[in-house]
């Protein structure tokens, strides 16, 4: 079909609950792994992620408020909506990004971590080495920081909000009010559309 595209835009608007905030939230390791870039590249963010949806309704089924994913080694790669952290030893765990989604807010809280003296790796681990962190969070647009309690069943750290992730939520929520104070920056944009070719039948 030739024609000019319909765009259609459904906005939403809910606020946050603040809850998670501190109680946090738990994972389930789901069987559905994240695939390699020649299968679904996993920087695409697009509506065709049957296996996020997937790892999301196993996540659910299981009680978990979230699902964790593994890479096709085995190593922990992302959440099914959320970027995933890691806190051993004072040191803030990241996964590379092979595997997941190149999240904004999961960059800006790598940034403000650097920034802050935080020592931050970007790494491979396993599933060993979650169960054992002293803490673990998520990030992503809407949430911010979440901290992670449980995964799989198994308490992390304290089973409570650690100080790493209360430390990174203050600093990203003073970077947002930083940012919020500048005002958007208008762009302009063309709104000419070119005009359609038609192809004639051979």
């Amino acid at each position: 079909t030739l024609g000019i595209p319909t765009i259609v835009i459904l906005p939403e608007h809910k606020r946050a609950s603040s809850g998670p905030k501190t109680k946090g939230i738990s994972l389930f390791t789901v069987h559905v792994r994240r695939g390699a870039p020649d299968v679904q590249d996993p920087m695409w963010n697009s509506h065709s992620k049957l296996n996020c949806i997937s790892a999301c309704i196993q996540a659910k089924k299981a009680g978990a408020d979230e699902g964790l994913m593994l890479d096709p080694n085995g190593f922990v790669a992302t959440c099914n909506s959320v970027n995933f952290f890691a806190v051993r030893g004072g040191e803030l765990w990241v996964p590379t990004r092979k595997y997941q989604m190149h999240g904004i807010t999961r960059q800006r809280t790598l940034d403000l971590a650097k920034k802050a003296g935080i020592p931050t790796r970007e790494l491979d681990f396993t599933l060993t080495e979650v169960y054992s962190a002293d803490e673990c969070f998520v990030t992503g647009t809407f949430a911010g920081q979440i901290p992670v309690v449980e995964v799989d069943g198994r308490i992390i750290g304290n089973g409570e909000r650690g100080p790493i992730v209360a430390r990174l939520q203050e600093l990203y929520a003073n970077d947002v009010d930083q940012e919020s104070q500048k005002g958007r920056r208008l762009e302009r944009f063309s709104t000419d559309i070119p005009p359609i070719r038609r192809v004639k039948n051979a």
